[in-house]
């Protein structure tokens, strides 16, 4: 029937480690590159939604599943969860950077405690894992997929650590890019625009709030604020993040991919 195949993307049999794995954009990562028979890996600090994610992949895909609890600030945190995939598969071909969370507020209300905390987690969690996974995939010619986030592209009042953050994990993908070319790692990024997780729940959440609107009306608001039509989904950022990671991307190096709906209008 029309629409029911899939492409064959070359991934079975591969492994990945994808963080931010329990929920959201980061499961919808791990499923989709189930499906094409990848191994996964799955790293949160929620063991309990980490473990639901991987029994959903299981019933869906027929491959094996790992997780770890891991909290990413901690600077040990990367290459004991990069070991945890290579006992368990033995190999490492792909990584998926996308644990990481911002917190929105007015500039002046922030604190210094506010602004470490977001690169901690994001930029410097990016940065170890990268570090940690880079011998395994220089020896397999494997890739990292970095998820960044629309934010890099314009500044915004109520997100002045997430943009400053991504800004420099887009600057990072293109260095590490850079990188990979001499030792055959390719390195790209996805920036997500409105995708239907939890985190947009509270941005909607937010919006009735601030404009004192029903929930309709909110989603209105923030399509027109954004000049799209609908909110994205996740499996539509998991299944670029599949062909990124895939040999049908092989000449993809420091990309940097906006899955927006049409809302980034800047070059």
């Amino acid at each position: 029937m029309l629409g029911t195949a899939r492409m064959d993307l070359g991934l079975n049999g591969k492994v990945a480690l994808v963080t931010g794995a329990n929920r959201g954009i980061g499961a919808a990562i791990a499923m989709e590159l189930a499906k094409e028979g990848v191994q996964v890996c799955l790293v949160a600090r929620d063991m309990a939604k980490l473990n639901d994610v991987a029994a959903s992949i299981r019933g869906t895909a027929n491959v094996r599943t790992a997780v770890h609890a891991a909290d990413l600030r901690e600077p040990p945190a990367a290459a004991a969860s990069v070991k945890v995939a290579t006992d368990a598969f033995g190999r490492l071909d792909i990584l998926v950077n996308n644990a990481g969370a911002t917190k929105r507020a007015d500039f002046f209300t922030l604190t210094d405690e506010d602004f470490h905390d977001g690169f901690a987690l994001k930029f410097h969690g990016y940065v170890r894992m990268t570090r940690a996974a880079w011998p395994h995939l220089r020896e397999v010619k494997g890739n990292i997929v970095n998820i960044v986030g629309v934010g890099a592209r314009a500044g915004s009042a109520e997100f002045t650590i997430g943009g400053a953050v991504n800004v420099a994990i887009l600057n990072f993908t293109k260095a590490m890019a850079d990188i990979g070319v001499k030792d055959g790692v390719r390195v790209n990024a996805i920036n997500p625009g409105l995708i239907e997780t939890e985190r947009f729940g509270r941005t909607i959440e937010r919006t009735m709030h601030n404009r004192s609107c029903s929930r309709e009306e909110a989603i209105t608001f923030l399509l027109s604020s954004w000049g799209t039509t609908r909110v994205g989904r996740p499996d539509e950022i998991g299944a670029m993040a599949a062909f990124l990671a895939s040999p049908r991307a092989d000449y993809l190096q420091g990309s940097i991919i906006d899955i927006d709906g049409g809302a980034t209008r800047s070059l």
